[in-house]
């Protein structure tokens, strides 16, 4: 490890001193107009009217609903996708079997598709004129312009993201410690809950917390599924452009501001778990060439 970081530093030396000032240069210019910029914009609007204002937008009742509705289809989908994804994963790094390759493929699926497309397609499953939505509704059960709506939309768009964090890990990771345990006697519960899973752990809650960043500000098939019902089917992004429609400029920016420190708190939990990952690895590699254990730098 202190040799890569050695090569990185003598690669960034050798590079000319202006080649070095004109990238690091354009890169804060870009992240100056495109990131900081606009997020100062947004709280600077949200404040706009004073402290006073800002609170009572963000008391609003509707708002209250719709963060209310976020943080459920968070609790909803975030661990729903965690299993999914450690499953998912574990079949494709650890087996061999038909399909794979097919399987990987519909994985990827939600990159694919345009959230709008996918929520139209849940409503020609689900809505009120099909046979499956038709059959729902006799028996009392609404998923289409209903929460239900909106939790398998989010689902579906988010379901890729810890499986794809955990599947190159998982193969980084190998199967030495699973086949030592299994030779030691242990069953495959065991296994899994005393070696997998803090292997894992690390890019595990890496993956969970871009999850719960894609559900917060997932917009297009929750749109779609949603019906804009106001205090009953509207999230918090979609109560911002109901907000910004109107010209009520500082309760959108208000409720905005609020999904906007969700969001910068969400990015120091991924950079930190990304970096605990990160080192994870390296530690297990050390051990592996080692032939022993190494005192980890991650725990």
């Amino acid at each position: 490890m202190l040799s890569l970081k050695k090569n990185r530093a003598a690669n960034a030396a050798s590079q000319p001193r202006l080649v070095r000032r004109i990238l690091i240069g354009s890169t804060v210019l870009f992240l100056g107009l495109f990131l900081l910029l606009p997020l100062i914009a947004v709280f600077a609007y949200a404040l706009e009217q004073g402290g006073t204002a800002y609170w009572m937008a963000i008391k609003q009742p509707e708002a209250l609903a719709a963060l209310r509705l976020t943080l459920m289809t968070v609790a909803v989908a975030a661990p729903l996708n965690a299993l999914f994804g450690i499953a998912a994963a574990w079949a494709i790094a650890k087996f061999e079997f038909r399909g794979k390759n097919i399987l990987i493929t519909l994985i990827d699926l939600p990159f694919t598709v345009s959230p709008v497309i996918a929520g139209a397609m849940f409503v020609l499953l689900f809505g009120a004129r099909s046979a499956m939505g038709g059959w729902l509704l006799d028996r009392g059960i609404q998923i289409i312009f209903a929460p239900p709506g909106i939790f398998i939309a989010t689902i579906f768009v988010t379901f890729p993201l810890v499986a794809r964090e955990l599947i190159p890990l998982m193969q980084a990771l190998g199967n030495d410690d699973e086949e030592a345990a299994v030779s030691l006697g242990a069953g495959p519960l065991q296994t899994f809950w005393r070696i997998t899973l803090p292997n894992i752990r690390w890019g595990l809650l890496y993956g969970v917390v871009l999850c719960v960043a894609r559900a917060m500000g997932e917009f297009g098939a929750v749109s779609v599924v949603s019906g804009h019902i106001r205090g009953v089917t509207n999230t918090m992004p979609l109560q911002i452009e109901i907000l910004y429609n109107e010209y009520d400029y500082v309760a959108a920016f208000s409720v905005a501001s609020l999904l906007a420190l969700v969001s910068l708190v969400t990015l120091g939990g991924k950079k930190i778990f990304e970096w605990k990952s990160r080192q994870h690895i390296i530690d297990q590699s050390a051990y592996s060439a080692q032939g022993g254990p190494v005192e980890s730098t991650a725990s």
